[in-house]
């Protein structure tokens, strides 16, 4: 019997605290041995807000040692970077295609990040959730563990629905009773709690 699939990531930008590990990080390591863990690093993501070249590649590295340092075994999940995957973007091309104007317009994490970064909003910002839903669909992922800091964004119909047209018009179904994508099941680790 196969056992469920997980996907989460970190971006590589700014500095790792140890809110990263006891929110995230800990509980990934826990998650190995009953989940199919699928952890990425999401450099794309980070690229929303302007990024050094250099500092970003060095970053990526880092949080991949810090993957490993934690106790995240490459013999039992899958870690990656997510700029070496060129299906991210191609599913995300594809879901942007298909999600409404209005519906990123509604998104929390789009309205605070371009309050903070007036200079710096671009398209990627807003589409954000849309290359997160990308990330998940692409594995069949069955859990997403997300900080307290997202939470605002998987309240979100949008942010795994933006294919739900498709499905319903049967366009993305290999068979007429299985749709190709699953939903995911989005929980909020605790940070800190056993």
């Amino acid at each position: 019997m196969s056992k469920p699939i997980v996907f989460s990531g970190v971006q590589p930008s700014g500095e790792l605290t140890i809110g990263n590990y006891l929110g995230a990080l800990r509980n990934w390591v826990k998650m190995q041995d009953d989940y199919d863990c699928v952890y990425c690093i999401v450099d794309q993501h980070a690229i929303t807000v302007r990024q050094d070249p250099e500092s970003l590649r060095k970053s990526t590295l880092d949080v991949l040692a810090l993957y490993l340092a934690c106790g995240i075994d490459p013999n039992k999940s899958t870690i990656f970077i997510q700029s070496h995957v060129p299906e991210h973007a191609q599913l995300a091309w594809v879901l942007n295609c298909y999600t409404y104007f209005g519906e990123m317009g509604r998104m929390t994490q789009f309205k605070d990040k371009s309050a903070r970064y007036e200079e710096n909003v671009n398209v990627g910002l807003f589409t954000y959730p849309v290359l997160m839903a990308a990330d998940i669909l692409l594995y069949q992922a069955n859990q997403v563990p997300v900080g307290d800091d997202q939470n605002n964004i998987w309240k979100s119909p949008v942010t795994l629905q933006p294919f739900q047209c498709l499905i319903r018009q049967k366009r993305f179904r290999r068979q007429p009773d299985r749709a190709c994508f699953c939903s995911a099941e989005v929980f909020i680790a605790k940070s800190g709690q056993e």
